[in-house]
């Protein structure tokens, strides 16, 4: 692959058998759906959805996480139409490199792989935690080093087995979601056979607290839609699979659209469920909500049932942040811009280095968990919500200064194969949105280390990169 000098603005509506680099284009469209549901769906909704209703209040939790989906929404539309214009691997860091400016694309790059990196590090713990409940007897750090081994042998293999077992890890989370809502609006219409006890919320009463609509104000769903915003973390996998994704013009629009509405429903309609059950002040913050109203409605061996669920969610989360880690850096050596040994491939097309670099990167994120987790651990996990926000906005930025090059160097949107509705007002809005939850983490005490430490690390980026490939980067202008 050429550096950012040479750009084809014209789109391409059929894809080669493989990618200029080698890597095997053997996904379809089903598996970049899992593959972004297996990245979002994970503890963030499982675990920490408790903490979002105690916040907002039961209404505010599900207006927050419609923002939410808004939100994801118009970045996936701005995705959709540069995964097409650009299907290689690892492709954010292509889209900034190329519409904005290579070190905008190469400080992307490392900001998407730090996110994974670290958060790859806190599933094998959380997953290792909940594996005590069945055997307390096996120290934390044994499975971690078994589940480290196992998503490492399902990325190595192939891009279609990872997709695969992506597929069938987030059949299990979306099935556990799927019953909450059948089984818990059942029980919010009255139909609750299996509960001991007669008292059951009937469908929203619980909404009505004490404190009203929202019993910590307004302000409580803003600071907390910042936190939706990053439990939405992860439907962009779907740009870092481009590149192994048979028929992208064709494939990728429909994942896209597939990933959106699911996510709407999914998110929207178990936040909902669960708020109307639990009330928002009792509301379980040390367990899953989840094994809250499934008990609540007497369904036999919810916390075991949940257990598994919960971890299987984390480890899909680790085996989509792995597969990403590894694109990434290869997609940084593919332009020069790491060292060419990311770039080697095996013969089924895995970058077995950058893979192997990516697992240590993750592994090292786990032991600084032990033995710092009040410190270094917290900072590292902040920064990954910083980061994540700071990618999508790369994304509209991206998707706005492409549109508006390819028009001017003649392109026909009328022939785009997918093109991102309402020009410019899409990206802008995005971008705008995702900036101001930046802002406001500076007035959140629990987020305010993702600046500390990420602004640092953004500047820290474009200055290796002007410092180290600046001369070369200049004369390599884009448009």
């Amino acid at each position: 692959m050429e550096p950012s000098s040479s750009v084809k603005l014209e789109p391409q509506p059929t894809a080669p058998p493989s990618t200029e680099s080698g890597l095997r284009r053997s996904m379809g469209a089903r598996h970049l759906v899992m593959i972004a549901m297996g990245g979002v769906i994970g503890s963030g909704l499982f675990l920490s959805s408790g903490y979002t209703i105690s916040q907002a209040g039961p209404l505010g939790a599900v207006i927050a996480y419609l923002i939410g989906s808004f939100v994801v929404y118009l970045v996936m539309a701005c995705l959709g139409e540069l995964a097409i214009a650009y299907p290689v691997s690892g492709a954010f860091h292509i889209y900034a490199a190329r519409s904005i400016g290579p070190a905008t694309g190469f400080t992307t790059a490392w900001l998407y792989w730090l996110t994974w990196a670290v958060a790859i590090g806190s599933e094998f713990t959380a997953a290792g935690l909940l594996m005590q409940r069945w055997f307390p007897g096996i120290d934390v750090w044994v499975w971690c080093v078994i589940f480290a081994a196992v998503l490492f042998g399902l990325n190595a293999v192939s891009s279609r087995f990872f997709g695969e077992s992506e597929f069938w890890f987030a059949i299990v989370k979306v099935g556990a979601i799927i019953v909450l809502i059948v089984l818990g609006g059942a029980a919010l219409i009255g139909f609750h056979p299996l509960s001991g006890t007669g008292t059951h919320p009937f469908l929203f009463e619980n909404f009505n607290t004490t404190g009203g609509l929202f019993p910590n104000g307004f302000t409580g769903v803003l600071v907390t839609a910042l936190v939706v915003f990053y439990a939405f973390s992860g439907s962009e996998l779907i740009g870092v699979a481009a590149g192994e994704t048979a028929d992208p013009a064709t494939n990728i629009p429909k994942a896209m659209r597939s990933t959106v509405v699911r996510l709407l429903i999914f998110f929207v309609g178990a936040i909902t469920v669960i708020a109307a059950t639990v009330p928002f002040d009792q509301v379980g913050l040390d367990q899953s909500p989840f094994v809250t109203v499934f008990s609540s409605i007497g369904i036999p061996f919810a916390a075991d049932i949940m257990n598994f669920v919960i971890i299987t969610a984390l480890l899909s989360a680790g085996n989509s942040g792995l597969f990403s880690c590894a694109r990434m850096l290869y997609s940084l050596a593919d332009e020069g811009h790491a060292p060419r040994a990311f770039r080697k491939l095996t013969r089924r097309g895995i970058p077995m280095v950058a893979l192997s670099v990516s697992m240590v990167g993750g592994l090292a994120s786990l032991i600084s968990s032990v033995v710092a987790p009040e410190t270094v651990y917290l900072a590292l996990v902040s920064v990954s919500g910083f980061a994540v926000v700071g990618v999508w906005m790369s994304i509209t930025a991206s998707h706005f200064f492409h549109r508006r090059a390819f028009v001017k160097n003649g392109g026909n949107v009328a022939a785009l194969p997918y093109r991102a509705p309402l020009f410019p007002l899409v990206p802008i809005l995005a971008f705008s949105l995702c900036f101001v939850s930046l802002i406001g983490i500076a007035f959140d005490p629990t987020q305010v280390a993702a600046l500390y430490f990420g602004v640092p690390f953004v500047g820290a980026c474009y200055a290796f990169f002007y410092f180290k490939y600046g001369r070369k980067a200049r004369t390599s202008q884009l448009f």
